[in-house]
C-alpha cells in the first residue's frame, strides 16, 4: 500500500503513451507524438489524487534497467535515486517487451501499478488479455487503458492508492541466484534497491559501477568483481544477454496464462505500412508526402497567407496606423515614401530634424524599426509559414511516419557511422534544431550523438527557416529547388561521411519499434501546433525585435554601411551577391531564419536575381546555429565540441556558396 510516498513515476517502453497520462494526471500539456524517443528529458507536474498531493514525472522510454542510451540512463538513475511509486505503462499488443522491464522493478521493490494501454488496437489484432488473473499473478494492481480517449484513466487515479511491490514468484538461474545473492549481501544496506543494484552490476552495467564506487569499501567491490569474473568465465555469451533472456522466457511462460490470440486478416493499414518502408514503394510515398508538405506549406502558407497578412493587414493597416502613431508623436519635417499604394519605413528629410525625435522614430517605424521590420517579420512573414508547417510536422509525426522514414534510410546512414534512428533528431530538426540536439540522447554511442549534432548545427534548417525556404522557393523556378535538396543532402552525407573516419567509436545495430500507423486525431495536432507557436512567440519574436534593434544601432552610427564594405569582398566578390545581404547574414548570427526572411524579403522586392536567391539560401541554411542551440550543444557536449563545430560551419557555408555561385555562373 501507498503510505509517505509523494512521488509518482511513469515509466514504460517508448511509444506506450506515457505523456498522455501524465497530461491526464497533472492537467500539464505534454507532447505526444506516435514514434519512439518523444520524451527524452523529465517532465514534471503535480497531481491531486484522493486529496493528497503528488509530484507526477515522466521519464523518458526504456526498454531494460541497463541502458543503452543516455535518454535510458536517466531513468534508470532517477529510479535509483529517488523513492516513490511507479506506474509502468504497457502497450497492450507488445507485453513481451513490457514485462520483463516489470520484472526489473521488482528487483528494485518499488510500490508499482501496471497499467496495459492500446486495449483497443490490441483487440483489434485479435489480443485478448485477462487482465485480472494478471494482476493476481503479479500481485500488483492492473488497469486496461485506452488513454488517447481517456478510456481506464479515472479507474487508474482510483487504484493508485493499492500501489504496492510486485509480488510474482520467480528467480534466475542457480549460478547467477548464487551470485546475485552474495553481491546483494555485500552492498550497504543504505544503497536503494540492492538486489536490483546487484542485476545490473552482474549484469556489466559500468554506469552503475562508477556510480556507486565511492559507497563501496575495497573489500565490497573485490566481491562484486570476483562474483563478476567467475558468472562471466563459465558462459560463452555475455552475462547481460543471458540475464534478459530468462527475463523474456518467464514472460513468455507468464503470456500464455493470461493473453490469447486469434489470427486476423491483413488489413489495409498494414499494407500501407508495409509500402511506406518499401525500398521503391517508400520513395514514391516519400516523394509523394514532400508535394503535399510543399504546396501546403510553401504555395498556401508562403503565398496565400503570407500574402493575405503581409499586404492585406500589416501594410494596408497596421504599418500606416504605427507610422500615422509616432509622426504625430514625435514631429520633424520628413515624408515616408510610397510602395505599391502603402506607406513604408523608408523616408524623405525635408528640413532639420530633432535628433532625439529622429532616432525614436527610427527606432520603431524607420527602416529597420521594430513594428516596420522586427513585427512585420516575425508576424506577417514567418507565423503563416511556421504555423502550416507546424500542422503539417504533427500529421506526420501522429501518423507513425517517422519511424518508417528511419527503417528507409537505415542502409544509407550506415556509410556515416550512423543507424536509421538517427533519422528521428534529424527530422525533428525540421522542427527545433535545439531540441532536436537534445534529442540525440535516444542514440546510443556517443560518436553517433556527436555525428548527428553536427550534421544539425550545418544542414538542418529548423521549421522557421525552413517555412522561410519553402515559401521563398514557392515564387522561385522548381529547379531551384532541386539544387538546394541536392546541395543540402549532398553537404550532409559528405561531411558525415568525413565525420565518420575523423571521430573515433563504433556504430551500432539499429533496432526500433515500428508502431502502427494511425489516423492523427484533430485536437492532439491542434495543441501540438499551439504549443509551438506559443514556443515560437515566446523564443523567435524577442529575437527577431533584439536583431531589428542591432540593425537599427548600427544603421544610427552608421557602421551599418562599413560592415557591408568590409563584407563586400566576401559577400559581393565570392557570392555574388549585393552589398546589403550582409544585413541579412548579421542578423542570421541570432537568428537563421530571421536571416532567410531578409533575403525572402529582398527577392520579393527584385533586389536578388534566382540564382542570387539560391546562393544566399544555401549559405544561410548551412550558416551558424541560433544562439538557443549553441547553447544546447555546450550543455550536452562541452564549450570546447561546440566551439569546434562553431567554427567549423561558418567558413563552411560561405566556401560552400562561393563554389555554388562560380558553378551556376558558369553554366
Amino acid at each position: 500500500m501507498v503510505n509517505s510516498s509523494t512521488k509518482i513515476f511513469l515509466v514504460g517502453n517508448p511509444n506506450v503513451g506515457k505523456s498522455v497520462i501524465f497530461g491526464y494526471l497533472t492537467g500539464t500539456y505534454a507532447t505526444v507524438s506516435n514514434y519512439p524517443g518523444t520524451t527524452v528529458a523529465l517532465s514534471q507536474g503535480e497531481a491531486l489524487i484522493d486529496d493528497k498531493k503528488y509530484q507526477v514525472v515522466d521519464t523518458p522510454g526504456i526498454n531494460s534497467l541497463i541502458p543503452m542510451s543516455e535518454d535510458e540512463c536517466v531513468t534508470r538513475d532517477l529510479l535509483i535515486q529517488n523513492e516513490g511509486l511507479v506506474i509502468q505503462i504497457a502497450d497492450a499488443k507488445n507485453l513481451m517487451r513490457a514485462l520483463p522491464l516489470t520484472l526489473q522493478l521488482q528487483e528494485m521493490g518499488v510500490p508499482m501499478v501496471l497499467v496495459i494501454n492500446m486495449c483497443d488496437e490490441a483487440a483489434r489484432a485479435g489480443i485478448k488479455i485477462d487482465a485480472k488473473k494478471l494482476e493476481s499473478v503479479l500481485g500488483i494492481p492492473v488497469v486496461t487503458t485506452v488513454a488517447i480517449r481517456k478510456i481506464g484513466l479515472p479507474l487508474l487515479k482510483e487504484r493508485i492508492k493499492d500501489a504496492r511491490p510486485c509480488t510474482f514468484k520467480w528467480g534466475y538461474s542457480t549460478i547467477f541466484a548464487k551470485a546475485l545473492k552474495t553481491i546483494t549481501g555485500a552492498l550497504p544496506g543504505e544503497i536503494h534497491g540492492r538486489l536490483s543494484v546487484a542485476s545490473m552490476l552482474l549484469a556489466g552495467d559500468r554506469h552503475i559501477s562508477t556510480r556507486f564506487k565511492s559507497q563501496l569499501s575495497n573489500n565490497v567491490q573485490n566481491i562484486i568483481e570476483e562474483q563478476c569474473r567467475q558468472v562471466a568465465a563459465y558462459f560463452a555469451e555475455p552475462v547481460s544477454f543471458l540475464m534478459n533472456r530468462e527475463r523474456s522466457t518467464l514472460t513468455q511462460s507468464l503470456l500464455e496464462k493470461v493473453m490469447t490470440t486469434q489470427k486476423r486478416g491483413r488489413a489495409v493499414g498494414a499494407w500501407l505500412s508495409a509500402w511506406t518502408m518499401h525500398p521503391i514503394a517508400g520513395m514514391i510515398v516519400l516523394a509523394g508526402i514532400l508535394e503535399l508538405v510543399y504546396l501546403f506549406v510553401g504555395k498556401f502558407g508562403a503565398g496565400t497567407a503570407v500574402d493575405f497578412i503581409e499586404n492585406g493587414i500589416f501594410a494596408k493597416y497596421i504599418s500606416p496606423a504605427f507610422i500615422w502613431f509616432f509622426d504625430k508623436l514625435l514631429p520633424f519635417s520628413h515624408a515616408h515614401n510610397v510602395e505599391e499604394g502603402f506607406l513604408v519605413g523608408s523616408y524623405v528629410l525635408s528640413g532639420e530634424a530633432n535628433p532625439i525625435f529622429k532616432i525614436l522614430h527610427d527606432c520603431f517605424v524607420g527602416p529597420y524599426g521594430l513594428v516596420v521590420m522586427g513585427l512585420s517579420y516575425g508576424f506577417a512573414i514567418v507565423l503563416p509559414i511556421v504555423t502550416t508547417f507546424f500542422i503539417a510536422f504533427s500529421l506526420m509525426e501522429d501518423s507513425g511516419y517517422l519511424p518508417r522514414l528511419a527503417v528507409m534510410v537505415n542502409r544509407l546512414f550506415k556509410g556515416m557511422g550512423l543507424n536509421g534512428k538517427a533519422v528521428l533528431p534529424m527530422v525533428l530538426g525540421l522542427g527545433c534544431d535545439t531540441m532536436a540536439t537534445l534529442t540525440t540522447r535516444i542514440l546510443e554511442t556517443k560518436k553517433q550523438r556527436l555525428i548527428v549534432t553536427l550534421l544539425l548545427a550545418l544542414a538542418v534548417p529548423c521549421s522557421a527557416q525552413l517555412g522561410v525556404l519553402l515559401g521563398m522557393f514557392g515564387t522561385m523556378p522548381m529547379w531551384a529547388f532541386w539544387v538546394w535538396l541536392f546541395v543540402m543532402l549532398g553537404v550532409m552525407f559528405f561531411v558525415g561521411f568525413a565525420s565518420n573516419k575523423i571521430i573515433a567509436g563504433e556504430g551500432n545495430a539499429f533496432v526500433m519499434e515500428i508502431p502502427p500507423l494511425r489516423v492523427p486525431k484533430f485536437s492532439n495536432v491542434a495543441k501540438k501546433t499551439l504549443s509551438h507557436l506559443e514556443w515560437y512567440v515566446k523564443e523567435a519574436i524577442p529575437l527577431f525585435l533584439l536583431g531589428t534593434f542591432i540593425l537599427f544601432l548600427l544603421d544610427a552610427v552608421h557602421l551599418l554601411t562599413r560592415i557591408q564594405k568590409l563584407a563586400a569582398p566576401l559577400v559581393v566578390s565570392i557570392l555574388g551577391l549585393p552589398a546589403q545581404a550582409a544585413n541579412a547574414f548579421l542578423i542570421g548570427f541570432l537568428r537563421r531564419d530571421y536571416g532567410a526572411t531578409g533575403f525572402f524579403d529582398m527577392y520579393s522586392h527584385g533586389q536578388l536575381s534566382v540564382v542570387q536567391a539560391l546562393v544566399a539560401l544555401v549559405v544561410i541554411t548551412l550558416f551558424v546555429p541560433c544562439v538557443a542551440n549553441v547553447f544546447m550543444m555546450v550543455k550536452e557536449h562541452g564549450g570546447k565540441v561546440a566551439a569546434r563545430m562553431v567554427f567549423f560551419v561558418f567558413p563552411f557555408a560561405f566556401l560552400v556558396g562561393g563554389v555554388l555561385n562560380w558553378v551556376l555562373k558558369g553554366l
